[in-house]
């Protein structure tokens, strides 16, 4: 893509916020795996809706895939009861093995499970889902569609994990073409690939949603996308402050997601999936869970992040 095609800014434009919630977890007892703090789980949940932005749980930033049936089913009750009919999303996630068929059935039931809590499903990624050709996955999501009814998509690259795939742009078109998907979250980390999803969906249909999920250039808004991110769970408040200053033209907007940015730059270095534990860290140093404590199958990060943490977190609340 040349410069001269990439797509022009769009300010004043009202940005939609989806904020993956870090699941807050405790040190476990004796006997027990994981121990996760509910009140704090319910109080960040509240917090991000407050600010403005739309809960998303379930997802990776939620443990997705290390969660039991139950621990998952109990994020939905507590989401829905917290938030009390306002809305959310969650992750629809089908665990399965390279070579698995396309499981139908299992999304129909995870993707019910969330339609039945009050929210919108967000079609996690599976081998069978992705080990298909162009054509069987673009059937694949009208059929789940047909299931459960309106969902979000989810592209998600091999360096979150090993069954994610970044669809070709005849893939991509085909998701735009049914009307049961809503728009969908891109996690390539690659402004070129958003960049091309955003011209296509502005020339096919422009109220599909491209939910950037670049931790890496959370500055994408500013072209047309939207976003579903896990590091504004860090700070939920500061991302909606600057997705108002977009809209009401205020060039404050660019000095804050510059911090933001240097947040998500450290964070999400390799591996990437420890970000998860910056989040406690922070989320911990700010006073708003108990523990930094982070999933015992999730890598950690050193001590010595902490400083800087901090450092970020004085500039955002000075």
């Amino acid at each position: 893509m040349m410069i001269d095609s990439v797509p022009p800014l769009r300010p004043r434009r009202r940005i939609t916020g989806m904020s993956a919630i870090l699941l807050p977890l405790l040190t476990p007892s004796p006997g027990e795996s994981v121990r996760i703090d509910w009140d704090s789980f319910r109080d960040h949940v509240n917090r991000t809706a407050n600010a403005g932005l739309i809960p998303a749980v379930n997802m990776d930033t939620g443990y997705i895939n290390l969660l039991t049936r139950e621990q998952r089913l109990e994020v939905l009750r507590q989401t829905a009861d917290c938030l009390a009919g306002r809305p959310f999303v969650a992750g629809a996630f089908v665990k399965d093995s390279p070579g698995a068929p396309f499981a139908l059935d299992t999304y129909r039931e995870v993707g019910s499970e969330i339609v039945a809590a009050g929210g919108t499903p967000v079609i996690f990624q599976s081998y069978g889902l992705t080990g298909q050709s162009d054509h069987q996955i673009v059937d694949a999501y009208a059929r789940i569609g047909e299931q459960i009814g309106d969902f979000y998509g989810f592209e998600l690259g091999k360096m979150f994990a090993p069954f994610g795939s970044i669809y070709s742009l005849e893939a991509y078109q085909g998701l735009l073409e049914l009307p049961h998907c809503l728009g969908a979250k891109h996690s390539s980390l690659s402004r070129e690939q958003e960049w091309e999803r955003l011209v296509l969906r502005d020339r096919l249909r422009p109220d599909f949603r491209v939910l950037t999920g670049n931790d890496l250039a959370i500055d994408m808004v500013m072209y047309g996308s939207d976003y579903l991110l896990g590091l504004s769970t860090f700070a939920p408040e500061a991302f909606a402050k600057r997705d108002a200053m977009w809209l009401a033209g205020d060039a404050g907007f660019f000095e804050l997601n510059d911090l933001l940015q240097y947040l998500g730059f450290f964070a999400f270095r390799n591996p990437v999936p420890a970000y998860k534990h910056n989040a406690a860290q922070f989320l911990h140093a700010r006073g708003w869970i108990r523990s930094d404590q982070t999933h015992p199958d999730s890598p950690r990060r050193p001590d010595s992040d902490l400083p800087i943490l901090r450092e970020i977190l004085e500039r955002l609340t000075p």
